[in-house]
């Protein structure tokens, strides 16, 4: 095996690679797009869930109240785990990014080496924002 490829694939420019490089550069960013919808559910519930038990519980006597850090640990669990699947998406989004811009596949990538930014990493950044806000505000205001 001395005459093995120094690249794990033959990389051509024809119209149809170049069309394949696009597909899944699209397909990278959809997935991405569709983490960033499940992370802003997770949050959004997570911050609902506890706002509306809470405003529950108020009407309840102290006394007779059951469990009355349910809602709170469940909402810091949902925003947590939206938090979580925003950081996992995001760097499985670079990692993604970073080998479809490699070199391997300089020849079908486009017309030039530059990396062409899109605004879902933008969103991504501003949700995690929103995202540690919100929990700080629950797991801060709510005891």
């Amino acid at each position: 095996m001395s005459d093995a490829p120094s690249h794990r694939f033959d990389v051509s420019p024809s119209v149809g690679n170049h069309l394949a490089w696009i597909n899944t550069r699209l397909a990278v960013e959809r997935t991405f797009l569709a983490w960033i919808r499940t992370s802003i559910a997770l949050i959004g519930f997570g911050f609902t869930i506890v706002q509306f038990f809470q405003r529950l519980q108020d009407m309840v006597p102290a006394g007779e109240r059951v469990r009355p850090t349910a809602p709170r640990d469940l909402g810091l669990a949902l925003i947590a785990a939206g938090l979580g699947a925003l950081s996992v998406a995001t760097t499985q989004y670079r990692w993604g990014l970073a080998y479809l811009w490699s070199d391997e596949f300089k020849g079908v990538a486009g017309l030039d080496a530059r990396r062409h930014r899109t605004p879902a990493m933008f969103s991504a950044i501003v949700l995690m924002l929103i995202g540690i806000a919100a929990f700080a505000s629950v797991f801060v205001r709510f005891p």
